[in-house]
């Protein structure tokens, strides 16, 4: 089995509000996907219906070759899920909890338990109470990652977590996919999908906007473009790429490029200006771009 997740045309509503829209995604074994988007775009709506926890309204959802809602317990028994909004019973303290989690698991997790603590210096000794906001994030991730799941699904991982924990998670994260397992996490934060993730999934009022590697989507991505005109000369328009002019002050010109490299290098050759600086692509405009035009295109629906 090639993916360990498999979603067609999945649809959920909520009352007159469709959540999901004929969306598709698929997660490829032993790879670390990235699950993007806005607020209410759809990423937990997802989440919830591939652990069993939201019967969807149609399409299919397969995780590890099963069905999400009718083989939920054999799935979840497969999958460590570490949710936006984790928490706990504040009563207990962090070593009764983790005890608690492991036997409900129906195992002996206590060594991975002691090197997962020690990676991310948790004080199993305190009430959770006592913990802090950092602290609570810590002892989710612990729990998700101890028992050594096929399909680790994060929502919002490094929530709370100062760099140092981060980067400690991240190093985690890298481990699971060299053993073969699979992570699957929703972030807001554009370094680490980009530092981290195979391939990443856009979602966006339901519906994915783009799916690809990481080199797929920086390679559609917008480069930061100044030209600095000789003698105030006029700037051609391209003809391939689409260059699209912003700022312009004394002679020079800032604008984003849109095309390949090879394209801008030739427009470069032909509009010779005096002085010229590009910047790297960048994953944040291609995003902003994304999420806007869809915006867009939903606000002209709903008005049609």
């Amino acid at each position: 089995m090639d993916n360990v997740i498999t979603i067609q045309k999945l649809e959920k509503s909520y009352g007159a509000f469709k959540a999901l829209n004929a969306f598709d995604l698929t997660v490829p074994r032993g790879s670390i996907f990235g699950f993007l988007g806005p607020n209410g775009a759809g990423k937990s709506t997802t989440i919830r219906i591939l652990l069993g926890l939201l019967k969807r309204d149609g399409g299919t959802a397969n995780v590890l070759g099963m069905d999400a809602w009718k083989d939920s317990t054999a799935i979840n028994a497969r999958v460590g899920y570490l949710p936006g909004d984790v928490q706990f019973q504040g009563s207990l303290k962090g070593a009764a909890f983790l005890k608690l989690c492991a036997r409900m698991r129906g195992g002996n997790l206590d060594a991975e338990i002691d090197r997962l603590t020690t990676v991310f210096r948790l004080d199993l000794k305190k009430r959770i109470r006592a913990y802090s906001r950092g602290m609570k994030q810590k002892l989710g991730i612990i729990q998700a990652l101890m028992h050594r799941p096929e399909l680790l699904i994060l929502d919002e991982p490094t929530t709370g977590l100062d760099p140092l924990m981060q980067q400690a998670l991240y190093d985690e994260l890298r481990r699971v996919a060299e053993d073969g397992r699979t992570v699957l996490f929703s972030s807001h934060t554009l370094s680490e999908v980009d530092l981290l993730c195979d391939r990443v999934c856009v979602i966006r009022a339901g519906v994915a906007v783009q799916t690809g590697t990481i080199v797929d989507l920086r390679a559609q991505a917008p480069r930061r473009v100044a030209l600095a005109m000789a003698n105030g000369a006029a700037l051609p328009t391209p003809n391939n790429g689409t260059f699209q002019r912003g700022e312009s002050h004394d002679g020079r010109v800032v604008g984003t490029w849109v095309g390949q490299t090879s394209q801008l290098l030739e427009w470069l050759q032909a509009v010779k200006p005096r002085d010229v600086e590009i910047g790297p692509p960048t994953l944040e405009e291609l995003f902003h771009q994304l999420y806007e035009t869809t915006h867009n295109a939903a606000a002209s629906s709903e008005k049609a």
